[in-house]
């Protein structure tokens, strides 16, 4: 049987989201705000906000509470600048089961980015045992200290750091709204941050010297509550392509995955100086 957390969540709210959100709607168009920033370039938007704002439309026009958005996958070929983002959506499939959408991210009327969104129909799990690996034994967020620094959410780490060669696990939360005036959700809390893959999977000794030219995520359930703990698990890169994953949590248990690939950089971010 389906285990209770494997339930529809309640939507998300935005109490306490006092922060500047990150879009801010104008007819058909979604107006980036300076919270929207990316590292690579002043001038263009982070891919977090990106695969956000694909998630929170794309949940908005054909989210369903039968059907759980299990995958999301995020092409990003361009970087966007802070001109107006128009997002298009067209329904693949919608059959009884399994829903697909493609979704398209505009800005200034040029194609950005392209994401494919699947649906599947909430079941009863099958019967049997399946092996899986040990719950994920970590500190809650409420009992550890915040991560010094500006930064667009709420970071709690746990173990490692950027600049750091080991495995990492931290906390996040988001801080703001996706779009203003729009209640965050459960799938937009996964969506808004599976981006962090990236610097928390490919970065190193040296900063982080890749930037992710995609993400895909994969969720068995929606979170519950507003935090997402990351788990690095992969990493691996040969003739300047990475590969980077990581395990997804809330505060009750697993809730999923999250992949990217990566694009070697001459300038890497957080680079440390030379001795």
């Amino acid at each position: 049987m389906r285990a209770s957390l494997d339930k529809p969540a309640p939507p998300g709210h935005a109490g306490g989201m006092d922060a500047e959100p990150f879009f801010t709607p104008d007819g058909e168009h979604f107006l980036p705000n300076p919270s929207c920033r990316g590292p690579w370039n002043p001038q263009s938007l982070n891919g977090r906000v990106i695969a956000g704002l694909i998630g929170c439309e794309v949940e908005r026009r054909h989210g369903d509470p039968a059907f759980l958005p299990a995958r999301m996958t995020v092409d990003m070929y361009r970087l966007p600048g802070f001109d107006p983002v128009t997002i298009e959506t067209r329904v693949v499939r919608d059959g009884r089961r399994i829903r697909v959408v493609d979704a398209a991210f505009f800005s200034a009327g040029t194609s950005m980015a392209r994401a494919t969104c699947q649906f599947l129909r909430r079941a009863d799990n099958a019967e049997g045992e399946v092996w899986s690996p040990a719950p994920w034994n970590v500190p809650p967020p409420a009992d550890l200290a915040p991560a010094p620094g500006a930064m667009p959410w709420e970071m709690r780490p746990i173990t490692g750091g950027f600049g750091s060669t080991g495995q990492r696990s931290a906390w996040l939360r988001e801080v703001r709204e996706m779009v203003a005036g729009v209640a965050v959700t459960p799938f937009q809390r996964a969506a808004a941050c599976c981006d962090f893959v990236n610097p928390f999977a490919n970065s190193g000794s040296g900063g982080l010297g890749y930037i992710n030219s995609d993400v895909t995520l994969m969720l068995h359930r929606l979170p519950v509550g507003e935090w997402v703990g990351f788990d690095s698990f992969y990493h691996g890169a040969d003739d300047g392509v990475a590969v980077g994953e990581c395990r997804l949590f809330d505060e009750h248990g697993a809730i999923g995955v999250v992949a990217c690939l990566g694009l070697a950089q001459a300038q890497a971010i957080g680079r440390r100086p030379a001795s």
